[in-house]
């Protein structure tokens, strides 16, 4: 049971660190798309570049220490899988299978959130790169030729209308997804909770009208936020194309 105790508080520790770890890498990922923009009108060609690599280099450091974090948790929980498979836990198996598998539903949450905003950031400093290219093109044919004629400018504020459509488009997606996560998961929570209530229902009969009540009011909440939710998504995008 001592063993046990300490495999939980090993695995809570790290629960811990990969929170504070994945919420630092987030706010990384979603900061690198509009430093890249502030970038973009200084005139230096090394600020930039030294700008730019060093939130390269913040990434990647990062993702190998949530990659390691992510490792560690697993092979607690390998251990902790060991332990109730051990002779004299019989007894108290029930309970440390649930415990297990709480921990193995975070770690499987964490290691989704991890992938998911990895890949993000990948796909924004893609894109990014590629714009800056093609951005840098034109600014090389512009001074090569001598000329600032109006069809080109037309064509960058044309292109840089575009690029705000884009990511204002991307900002929205990824509210209208997160948000859709965070429903389902308080969904899932809410389900959990209510079974248990349930059963509490079954005992006490008179509690009964009091869930009653309860479980309207949460109806009526949640057309309430679906509506609200809906409206700015509607709102945004009418912003988007004006």
């Amino acid at each position: 049971e001592m063993f046990w105790s300490y495999l939980r508080k090993q695995a809570r520790q790290l629960e811990n660190e990969l929170d504070l770890k994945l919420v630092s890498f987030s706010k990384l990922c979603t900061s690198y798309s509009s430093s890249r923009d502030g970038r973009r009108g200084d005139t230096s060609d090394t600020t930039p570049l030294l700008n730019n690599s060093t939130q390269d280099r913040m990434f990647d450091t990062m993702s190998v220490e949530i990659e390691q974090l992510l490792a560690k948790l697993t092979a607690v929980n390998d251990k902790m899988a060991e332990y109730t498979s051990t002779p004299g836990t019989a007894s108290l198996n029930a309970a440390l299978m649930h415990t297990l598998q709480r921990h193995r539903d975070i770690l499987q949450d964490y290691t989704h959130e991890f992938h998911k905003t990895k890949g993000n950031f990948l796909a924004i400093r893609e894109r990014e790169d590629l714009l800056g290219s093609v951005r840098k093109d034109i600014e090389t044919y512009k001074s090569a030729s001598g000329v600032n004629n109006r069809r080109t400018e037309l064509f960058l504020k044309e292109h840089e209308h575009l690029r705000n459509s884009d990511r204002l488009m991307d900002d929205t997606i990824s509210i209208a997804m997160a948000t859709k996560e965070n429903m389902t998961f308080q969904r899932g929570m809410l389900k959990s909770i209510q079974s248990r209530v349930n059963t509490l229902a079954n005992r006490f009969p008179a509690i009964n009208n009091l869930i009653q009540r309860i479980n309207l009011r949460k109806r009526r909440d949640s057309l309430i936020l679906g509506g609200v939710i809906g409206i700015c998504t509607i709102l945004l995008l009418l912003y988007a194309f004006h």
